[in-house]
C-alpha cells in the first residue's frame, strides 16, 4: 500500500503543480487541509484539488476563508489574506470549502490510520513539541499512525516505552527534487507531518509532501520529499494581488 499525503497548499499554484509533476505512484491520496489562505491562487488550487481523487479534512484557513469562523484569532497578515481570499473565491469553490469534513478522518482500509489537520484532540492545535505530542499519542482509542499538518514542519514524533522523541528528515540544500526515507519501528505510535506544499516553515523553501508505504503487517516507512518550484512567480502573484509583502518574502526563506 502506498499512501500519498499532502497538506497546507495555501493557494500556492506553482508549488502544487511542481509537486504534481513528480509525485510517485500511489494507491491513495489524503489531503490534510488548508487548501487556501496566504497565497494568491485560491480558485486554481481549489479546482486542482477537487479534480483529484482522495480524501481531505478541513484546515483552519479553509474555515476562515469560506466564512465559517471569525478572523479575530488570526494575526493581521493571515487575516488580511483570508479577507482577500473571501472576495475572490467563486461560489463553487466557496461551497466546496464550507463542506469539507472536520478531522480526525479514520481510514479503516488502512488499519485505522488517522488523518487530522491540527491534532486528534483539537483540529486547530499546533503539535510543535514532545509535550503536546505526548498528550495526543497517549490518548486511548486512537490509531498507531496519525498524519497531521498545520505546523508546516516536516517530520513528527514517536512514542515508545512511554517516551516521546521527535524526528525530521535532513536534506541537502539546492534546487533539486530530494527525498529521505525513514523506516517506522514496530511497537511505536507515530504523529507524522508531511510538511507544507505552499508555505514551508522549516528553513527549506522547497515544497514538501510525503509518501507512506507498508507491506502487509509491517510498520512501513515514510519518504519525505522536497520539490523546487517557481517561487518568483508565486511572489509576483502575491504582490500583484495587493497582499502583504511579508507573504512573498517568507517563501524564499522557508519561514
Amino acid at each position: 500500500m502506498r499512501l500519498l499525503v499532502f497538506s497546507d497548499i495555501h493557494s500556492n499554484l506553482e508549488a502544487m503543480e511542481a509537486c504534481l509533476a513528480v509525485i510517485p505512484a500511489h494507491d491513495l491520496l489524503v489531503n490534510l487541509g488548508d487548501v487556501v489562505g496566504y497565497n494568491a491562487s485560491p480558485n486554481e488550487v481549489c479546482e486542482r484539488v477537487r479534480a483529484m481523487s482522495g480524501n481531505i479534512v478541513r484546515g483552519n484557513h479553509d474555515r476562515a476563508c469560506s466564512g465559517l469562523t471569525d478572523l479575530g484569532e488570526f494575526n493581521l497578515v493571515a487575516a488580511m489574506s483570508a479577507r482577500w481570499t473571501q472576495t475572490v473565491l467563486n461560489p463553487e469553490n466557496l461551497d466546496w470549502l464550507r463542506a469539507l469534513p472536520q478531522g480526525p478522518l479514520v481510514h479503516q482500509e488502512l488499519n485505522g490510520i488517522e488523518f487530522v489537520h491540527g491534532s486528534p484532540r483539537d483540529e486547530d492545535e499546533y503539535v510543535l513539541n514532545p509535550s503536546t505530542a505526548a498528550a495526543n499519542l497517549r490518548m486511548p482509542g486512537h490509531a498507531e499512525k496519525i498524519f497531521f499538518g498545520h505546523t508546516h514542519l516536516q517530520g513528527g514524533f514517536s512514542l515508545e516505552n512511554g517516551r516521546v522523541r521527535n524526528f525530521a528528515p535532513v536534506f541537502p540544500t539546492g534546487d533539486d527534487v530530494v527525498e529521505v526515507t525513514m523506516p517506522l519501528a514496530r511497537g511505536e505510535r507515530h504523529l507524522i507531518n508531511p510538511g507544507s506544499i505552499g508555505q514551508p516553515r522549516d528553513g527549506d523553501w522547497r515544497a514538501a509532501f510525503a509518501l507512506y508505504e507498508r507491506d502487509g503487517d509491517e510498520p512501513g516507512a515514510v519518504t519525505f520529499y522536497r520539490v523546487p518550484y517557481d517561487v518568483d512567480q508565486t511572489q509576483r502573484r502575491i504582490l500583484a494581488a495587493g497582499l502583504p509583502d511579508r507573504l512573498a518574502a517568507r517563501l524564499r526563506a522557508g519561514r
